[in-house]
């Protein structure tokens, strides 16, 4: 006769495989990144920073940080679209540094510029990684800096393996989408308070000791260089500087709209309700005259 008990090792199993269900996000339904085709790092992107600070070749590029930034720009600016890569982080002591993937017009418009952030905070050992989202509208360098940081705690460690980060642009609206899950939805509500200017796609790794960690208690201990980003599948389709009027900005979801499904809405509630760990709307500390999406 069979044993009415289960074995210890099972039991264990049992729990851990339900703990890291609870832990997951529930399915989106949609997965957009699976929409668009990867594009070949030559094909799209170009060294920013120079060979000495990336490798690269068609499958992904490798950037990393030994006291000087390293980095890669798409070839084109866009109007609209979508932009996404996988990305594995680098383990260990990797404090003040950020690692990067983003929508910027920096160089079009210096000290005026336009930015869509996506952005890993360094951190120390044995913490976990803070991922921040971030919007600047034609507000940096002339000091009225208006970031709009949203931070979320991850439900996996991303330095085990690739997982996959994109930005949805629309004229209408901003997504983050972490493994097509998302995150974040930044609304349109007013012209002064969306970037609507044509902006390049980005990926960068550099020194910001002076914020990056724990509002810069802990800067980059270069005994630990290189700090290494990897980032591979890359995605940027949609509507180019130089595309006709015509072109529609593309969807992450399956309404041409762009507007997400009640499941996906469900799935971002669900992550902002469990991982959600800063939100600019919510720091009292903060003057939010020039943020009226967070006016009540």
């Amino acid at each position: 006769m069979a044993s009415p008990f289960l074995p210890l090792a099972l039991i264990i199993s049992l729990i851990s495989t339900l703990a890291n269900a609870a832990q997951r996000p529930p399915s989106p339904g949609y997965y957009p990144s699976s929409r668009y085709r990867t594009m070949a790092f030559y094909q799209g992107y170009r060294n920013l920073w120079g060979p000495a600070h990336q490798n690269a070749d068609n499958n992904g590029a490798t950037i990393w940080l030994d006291r000087n930034s390293g980095g890669f720009k798409s070839v084109k600016p866009f109007r609209s679209g979508y932009f996404g890569a996988s990305i594995k982080l680098q383990r260990g002591y990797t404090a003040g540094v950020i690692t990067a993937f983003y929508l910027s017009n920096s160089e079009a418009h210096p000290g005026f510029h336009d930015e869509v952030d996506i952005e890993f905070l360094g951190t120390t050992f044995g913490k976990p990684y803070t991922l921040q989202t971030n919007v600047y509208v034609r507000g940096s360098g002339d000091g009225r800096i208006v970031g709009r940081e949203m931070k979320f705690r991850l439900w996996f460690d991303p330095t085990q393996d690739f997982h996959h980060y994109a930005i949805l642009w629309t004229p209408k609206e901003i997504t983050f989408f972490v493994d097509d899950v998302p995150i974040r939805s930044y609304p349109r509500k007013s012209a002064t308070t969306f970037p609507l200017r044509p902006m390049w796609v980005y990926g960068s790794i550099w020194d910001a000791s002076s914020w990056a960690t724990e509002n810069g208690k802990y800067k980059v201990d270069y005994r630990y260089q290189p700090f290494v980003g990897r980032f591979t599948n890359f995605k940027a389709t949609g509507c180019t500087a130089y595309s006709p009027p015509r072109c529609r900005p593309v969807s992450g979801s399956p309404y041409r709209s762009g507007r997400l499904t009640g499941q996906q809405a469900r799935a971002m509630q669900w992550v902002q309700s469990h991982y959600l760990v800063y939100d600019y709307c919510k720091d009292y500390k903060r003057d939010h005259s020039l943020t009226p999406e967070c006016w009540r």
